[in-house]
């Protein structure tokens, strides 16, 4: 044991002793001048050094330097400056006055990819083939440096692309660990503050560089973020998945393969590329297993008639901030900046508290023509289908929309888009419709067009029109009707022309049809202010005690009926003392007339039959 410790404290002896006459014979300061020209060679950057360099020993053998810039050929400024930087060297290539760094360690970094750290061409000098700066020796394939690790802490990235805005991520992390067949690993977090908005990003990745700076391959394996702030879900979002990405330099491709990422309780799987031109194309072709709009959007604050948030809208909504230089762009500006053709379906949707099942879309848009040649899916036992198209190739948008709904639940559809209607039923509709801005809103508001409508086994409640022509009825005769104390009025089928103009819905040739009665009518809507007013003539045809002349009649004759007035406040009219005045009146005529009749021969009779032709 003795033989053991003293070998050992032989060897670290030898050890420090040999750092030590490494630390006093060589001078780190030797290689700086050579630092800089092998980073010219290697990639054309300017490497700067300032202050002396210096040895660090523990734990690892290291030069230490002051602050660091590197700078693109003709930027005008540095890509990447730090107050710090750590090569961390191999000891025996030293003992041969040879430099082998071994990690570069940055800390307090700032990378800024902008316009102006970009390298700038010499227009004298030649143009390498396939645009590439580099030689196309095997040896010397991918990477332009040669270094085994490197490792950025507590630094700060800075990218934008020309004429954009600057995006600035913080807090960056990042370990990368690369072999002599320039396969790496890499390990990153960062976070990312803009608009009032947070986001914390992390992901673990293996990089095929081989082939770089022609082709760069990375397999994302775990890739986790979250999102908070301003114009989100209350809880944020949270995500985690893996994909695939590769980069073609020549064809200024990226490619997204074999994505499988989760957002909160939504989930997709499917692939995308861009091909980054001028006006950059996007593919995609997307599945989701299950995706809840509810989840990921802000909620929907919809304001009534009187400026008051409408139930189940009382969650204030915060809002995003204006920036400045995008006051006066129009809506939809960003469709103009991009080409895509775009596959999407998802096996569930949830939005606005409605459920949708085998959800599919296609949809093409062509800088700012945005053309929905599909968008379909079932919702409950129906089915609705909406195609379109969003024109913002102009100042002013202009979409348009041709919904076909068959059998779906209206009720549902009124509480999704707030609307205080009482009325249940399945709804067939078949319609054109345009307008300025897709929005619940703006289609209150601002937008036109014209729908045929059905409705099957119908209930609106708060009016029973059977109800109130028979009390009428009653109260102005001896007709008795059967007691009912159901509040609803009950249609088995119901069919109307709408047509919509900013705002006010008119209802045109309307009819609806039950064991009970029958109706037609005329009226509007005010969507906005929330009001109605609707004029039926209705038929009771059932509900009445015995039998008679005055209960046929009243089954045979159109009774009118108004009904007006605010949606949760409704008020209506009766003609029935008119009607029923009017049978008295036509009924006595018709008894005179047989009296004239049989008397014709009489004075009487001659004289009732004078005055008749006068009435």
């Amino acid at each position: 044991m003795r033989r053991v410790l003293t070998t050992l404290m032989i060897l670290l002896v030898v050890l420090v002793a040999g750092l030590s006459a490494l630390v006093l014979l060589v001078n780190p300061n030797d290689f700086r001048a050579y630092m800089v020209r092998q980073v010219e060679a290697r990639s054309g950057y300017e490497l700067k050094l300032d202050g002396p360099l210096r040895w660090h020993v523990w734990p690892q053998l290291s030069i230490l330097s002051g602050r660091m810039s590197l700078t693109a050929p003709g930027a005008s400024v540095a890509l990447v400056s730090a107050d710090n930087m750590r090569l961390d060297v191999a000891l025996m290539p030293l003992l041969s006055h040879q430099l082998q760094v071994e990690q570069v360690m940055l800390k307090g970094a700032v990378i800024q990819l902008t316009p102006q750290t970009e390298a700038v061409r010499d227009q004298s000098a030649p143009v390498a083939p396939r645009e590439n700066s580099l030689p196309d020796a095997p040896e010397d394939a991918g990477w332009s440096f040669d270094i085994g690790s490197l490792k950025v802490v507590d630094s700060v990235l800075v990218f934008q692309h020309e004429g954009d805005e600057q995006v600035t991520v913080r807090n960056i992390n990042l370990q990368m660990e690369q072999d002599q067949q320039h396969l790496a690993t890499l390990d990153f977090s960062g976070r990312i503050n803009r608009n009032q908005r947070d986001m914390t990003l992390s992901l673990n990745a293996n990089v095929d560089a081989s082939d770089y700076p022609h082709k760069l391959t990375a397999d994302i394996q775990q890739l986790n973020w979250q999102l908070s702030g301003a114009d989100l879900p209350v809880q944020g979002i949270t995500g985690k998945g893996s994909l695939q990405g590769v980069w073609h330099e020549e064809q200024k491709q990226l490619e997204l393969n074999n994505l499988d990422l989760q957002a909160n309780d939504s989930a997709l799987k499917g692939r995308a590329s861009v091909v980054l031109t001028e006006q950059p194309k996007w593919v995609f072709d997307l599945q989701f297993d299950k995706l809840n709009l509810e989840n990921l959007l802000p909620p929907q604050t919809v304001l009534a008639a009187d400026g008051v948030v409408q139930q189940g809208q009382n969650q204030p909504k915060q809002t995003r901030p204006v920036i400045a230089s995008n006051i006066d762009q129009p809506d939809y500006n960003g469709l103009r900046s991009f080409s895509a053709d775009i596959l999407l379906k998802a096996n569930s949707v949830r939005w606005r508290g409605i459920d949708f099942t085998n959800v599919s879309s296609q949809m093409l848009n062509h800088k700012g023509l945005l053309v929905i040649s599909e968008l379909s899916g079932q919702m409950g036992a129906g089915h609705m289908s909406l195609p379109g198209m969003l024109d913002v190739r102009q100042d002013e948008a202009r979409a348009e929309f041709q919904p076909r709904l068959d059998n779906i639940e209206i009720g549902t559809i009124l509480k999704a888009f707030n609307y205080p209607i009482s009325l249940t039923g399945n709804l067939t509709l078949a319609g054109d419709f345009s307008g300025d801005k897709v929005d619940a809103e703006a289609f209150r508001r601002s937008w036109q067009g014209k729908a045929h409508v059905e409705l099957a086994n119908t209930r609106m409640e708060g009016l029973n029109f059977q109800q109130l022509v028979q009390q009428a009825v009653e109260r102005s005769s001896s007709v008795k009707a059967n007691e009912s104390y159901d509040s609803a009025t009950r249609l088995d089928s119901f069919t109307t022309d709408l047509s919509l103009n900013n705002g006010q819905l008119s209802l045109d040739d309307m009819q609806g049809q039950s064991a009970l009665i029958a109706l037609t009518g005329t009226g509007t809507m005010d969507l906005v202010k929330e009001t109605t007013d609707t004029r039926f003539n209705v038929r009771v045809l059932s509900g009445w005690e015995g039998e008679g002349k005055l209960i046929d009649f009243l089954k045979d004759t159109p009774i009118p009926l108004k009904v007006y007035g605010k949606w949760q406040e409704l008020n209506y009219s009766l003609q029935v003392d008119q009607i029923l005045r009017k049978h008295l009146q036509d009924e006595g005529k018709r008894r005179l007339n047989e009296w004239a009749d049989k008397n014709q021969d009489s004075q009487s009779g001659k004289d009732v039959k004078k005055l008749l032709d006068k009435l």
